[in-house]
């Protein structure tokens, strides 16, 4: 692994033309979306997560957490109390939207090559880490999920696993769920003074327990000077009861580190 050069007009071009492939796609695309939205919650609470809103990070200004709140509040808004019925598709990026100034998004932090700038709609990214987190401990099926390539900042306070999200950036890194069962399942996220708090809820009571976990985790240091970090993330399902009916291999993470891991164990030495 090692980061590669790519020139403005590259990225340019590149962003562009994966954006218009996203569209085509959408147009000749046959698959069933969700689309209704019901703010009374359903009667069953499946799983609950939360994530901080501010995190202590190097060099990250405190207005990029201002400004990150804003564009969840509005994001929410269109995700809250979405339902996916038997056979149904979730895509983030159908149901949010382009982010516009228009409809009230403003300049935060986005991920951007290894490290990071100012960008319309920043933020978005931690809501769909949490949608994708709260779904691996569901029956819903992920259809599209799109891995960090760059592990840009130090473990600070993290409670899950290395690799345990999903990137977004509209159109084309996209976040898919799929409801296989026969149960209807909404979604519910609203933002506090200090969280982002979402919810999978379901019309039926959960017949399984899911506990994902982090196996082989390692940091390498690669021959070009730099380091890369890997790690598999796995899930384990029980029965209510507390059986194991299955252990599988949910994604293989790769990374490129863009700080010294070194530097990251003596800082949290020191805390």
């Amino acid at each position: 692994m090692k980061p590669i050069k790519r020139s403005r007009l590259r990225l340019w071009a590149g962003k562009h033309y994966f954006t218009y492939r996203r569209y085509w796609e959408w147009v000749t695309d046959k698959t069933e979306l969700a689309g209704t939205i019901q703010r009374e919650p359903l009667k069953y609470q499946i799983f609950r997560h939360q994530t901080p809103l501010v995190r202590n990070l190097k060099d990250v200004d405190v207005w990029y957490h201002r400004n990150k709140v804003i564009n969840l509040k509005i994001a929410v808004q269109k995700l809250d109390g979405l339902l996916i019925r038997p056979g149904e598709t979730m895509s983030y990026w159908r149901t949010i939207g382009r982010p516009t100034r228009r409809k009230g998004y403003v300049d935060g932090m986005v991920l951007f090559y290894g490290g990071f700038k100012a960008g319309l709609g920043g933020g978005l990214c931690q809501l769909s880490n949490l949608i994708y987190w709260m779904t691996l401990h569901s029956p819903l099926e992920v259809t599209e999920r799109h891995r960090h390539s760059y592990d840009v900042f130090p473990d600070s306070n993290r409670t899950q696993p290395f690799g345990s999200g999903a990137t977004c950036a509209y159109n084309y890194l996209d976040l898919q769920i799929h409801n296989p069962t026969d149960e209807v399942y909404q979604l519910k996220v609203w933002v506090t003074d200090h969280e982002l708090i979402g919810e999978w809820r379901s019309s039926g009571n959960r017949l399984y327990r899911y506990e994902v976990y982090e196996k082989d985790h390692r940091i390498a240091q690669e021959v070009w000077g730099g380091y890369s970090r890997h790690n598999i993330i796995g899930r384990k399902v029980y029965t209510v009861d507390g059986d194991v009916i299955a252990d599988e291999v949910v994604t293989e993470n790769h990374a490129l580190m863009m700080y010294s891991p070194l530097l990251a164990e003596a800082s949290t030495a020191r805390e």
